[in-house]
């Protein structure tokens, strides 16, 4: 009888050798959707990295809520990890078993790591930003990001908000209010704008005075919320969120005819909302 398979030995036949010299092997163990990982991208994943024999992992994010958005290139210092997750598509789940020059090396990682170690990670990628075309738009001369072409700016626009909204769903608000009023900088930057490419910048727009308006409130900045409240009113005097963002921030200020005006305006356009109509009756109260 020959001796039995190791665990790692057990898994290599279900897995694909993803760079051809058997250093990175991958298993998909739940697939993903739409396009790849792209380089320099930002992405928020799980992950555990396992010795052979060990159940427990060395290391691990599956106990954290918000795991932190590591970026390509920077955060991902193993080299096999990071060509792994290029491969990899939103939502997906899969296993790597990385060779010592793809993981911790020769020497290894004392006292966690030993010598010449294979590793296995297991990977989720919860979400990931297109970040190196946020950080190449950035680096650019105004006069360069003008003469990009308006989806793309717009696409520049996207990721930052993306950001911001992460950032805001984890309570930082400062954080999401800077990616929010980066953005806004960014489209009111635009020159030599045609009446069509002004109005996809009002309509970019938009989103981020109220996001900026309800960071404010939650900063507990009422008269900064009021502003950006009001700038969303400018490009749509009916806009719901904006005259309810109004109502919040009069409310605070306590101008409750203000706020009475801005609620009542909101609720005529949805009756039923409940946020709407609990706020209104604190007013009259």
């Amino acid at each position: 009888m020959g001796r039995s398979l190791s665990p790692f030995e057990r898994l290599r036949p279900r897995m694909n050798d993803i760079i051809g010299d058997g250093g990175i092997l991958k298993e998909v163990v739940q697939p993903g959707e739409g396009p790849p990982v792209p380089e320099n991208a930002s992405v928020l994943i799980h992950y555990s990295g396992f010795l052979e024999y060990s159940d427990q992992p060395f290391e691990t994010t599956t106990h954290l809520k918000y795991p932190q958005m590591m970026k390509l290139g920077r955060d991902v210092t193993l080299a096999g990890l990071e060509l792994g997750l290029l491969t990899m598509k939103k939502g997906e789940f899969s296993r790597f078993l990385l060779q010592p020059q793809y993981a911790y090396g020769e020497m290894g990682c004392p006292p966690f790591i030993p010598t010449a170690a294979v590793v296995l990670y297991e990977v989720q990628i919860l979400d990931y930003l297109d970040s190196g075309q946020v950080d190449d738009f950035i680096t650019m001369s105004l006069e360069q990001q003008n003469t990009v072409p308006m989806s793309t700016l717009l696409e520049v626009v996207n990721t930052l908000r993306s950001f911001g909204n992460r950032f805001f769903n984890q309570n930082r608000y400062y954080n999401a209010k800077d990616r929010y009023k980066q953005a806004m900088t960014l489209l009111g930057n635009r020159g030599t704008q045609s009446d069509l490419e002004k109005e996809r910048i009002k309509t970019a727009l938009l989103p981020l005075y109220l996001n900026i308006s309800l960071a404010e409130l939650r900063l507990e900045r009422p008269h900064k919320a009021l502003k950006y409240g009001n700038k969303a009113l400018e490009i749509d005097s009916a806009n719901t969120k904006a005259l309810f963002r109004c109502g919040q921030a009069y409310l605070e200020l306590h101008e409750y005819a203000s706020a009475h005006c801005c609620l009542t305006s909101a609720q005529a356009q949805k009756p039923f909302d409940s946020d709407i109509n609990n706020l209104l009756r604190k007013v009259t109260m």
